[in-house]
């Protein structure tokens, strides 16, 4: 693997491979015995991706390289490769990159050739394939298998690359998944069926809820009678099977897709995704840097629990 932009590169046993490292790296961290820099290119606002890449980075050991697009020669006209190339010139032995633009990754390919790793963070609305590993370790470490759950996937499906990169991996996995979206909000390129809400909880065994994206949008959409028509209110969230959970990629808009009172409630998983987001990416970090030989097993230091770091 090149670089990791896309769940399309995985197989499903590649995945299971990188589901099964993070959760080693909860139990049993590792650290790098090399120095080694990350370049975290973030062209977009992010709190939960950005962190977790930062967290990860630190308890391997990696230095950070940090980008600010406001302080940054953007302002002077500087393309993403030339910015990705000045990286990879001054010593970054990868590069994490978010960015607006669903095309960023085919233009840095066409301008040139990157002679270290890009590890895709968040591109346009196409592909989010971190938050996707993530999403699976979660209900890998729930159920012990993808395989066979059926998984809702409910919110603005039209502008969701979270929608996107789940629903191709958890198909790969041998997951059953279903849409539910409010009008307007479907993506009928994506070929899976679609449930109201009121049909599609009695169906979940994952309830993945998806917030509105409204900086995608031309007009913003009217989402005062959003939660009662489309949402997870309370009565709908008795309906759920007993053993089902809810999951949310967040930012969450409370009292918009899910009422407030069910973000931390007993099936809520929100919160572990996010923990869980660290041991992926630093799972992820170490696989594409094990694939180009930049680290090798004897780079590796064994720490004997998380307080080791």
């Amino acid at each position: 693997m090149r670089h990791f932009i896309s769940v399309n590169q995985l197989e499903a046993d590649e995945m299971y491979q990188i589901i099964r490292k993070a959760n080693e790296l909860r139990d049993r961290p590792n650290q790098l015995n090399r120095q080694l820099f990350a370049g975290n290119l973030f062209f977009e606002p992010s709190t939960r991706t950005k962190m977790s890449f930062t967290v990860a980075e630190r308890k391997l050991g990696v230095e950070i390289l940090d980008f600010h697009i406001e302080a940054s020669s953007l302002a002077k006209g500087e393309s993403l490769y030339d910015t990705a190339k000045t990286f990879e010139a001054i010593g970054a032995n990868f590069l994490v990159i978010r960015h607006p633009s669903d095309q960023w990754i085919s233009e840095l390919e066409q301008e040139g050739k990157l002679n270290i790793p890009v590890i895709n963070a968040g591109s346009g609305k196409e592909e989010h394939p971190t938050q996707c590993m993530l999403d699976l370790l979660t209900m890998y470490q729930e159920f012990g298998s993808i395989k066979g759950l059926k998984v809702v996937i409910a919110g603005d499906i039209k502008h969701s690359r979270v929608a996107r990169s789940n629903a191709k991996a958890l198909t790969k996995l041998g997951a059953k998944v279903i849409f539910s979206a409010a009008p307007g909000f479907e993506d009928h390129t994506l070929e899976y069926p679609y449930l109201t809400m009121d049909e599609a909880i009695e169906e979940a065994d994952v309830l993945m809820l998806l917030r509105i994206q409204h900086e995608r949008h031309l007009h913003k959409a009217e989402t005062s009678d959003y939660l009662s028509l489309y949402g997870l209110t309370k009565e709908r969230y008795k309906k759920l099977q007993d053993h089902a959970i809810i999951m949310h990629p967040a930012p969450i808009n409370r009292g918009v897709e899910i009422d407030t009172s069910l973000v931390e409630s007993e099936k809520s998983r929100i919160f572990k995704q996010m923990d869980n987001g660290v041991y992926v990416r630093m799972a992820i970090i170490m696989h594409v840097l094990s694939e180009w030989g930049i680290i090798h097993e004897n780079n590796l230091i064994k720490c004997k629990s998380l307080t080791a770091i």
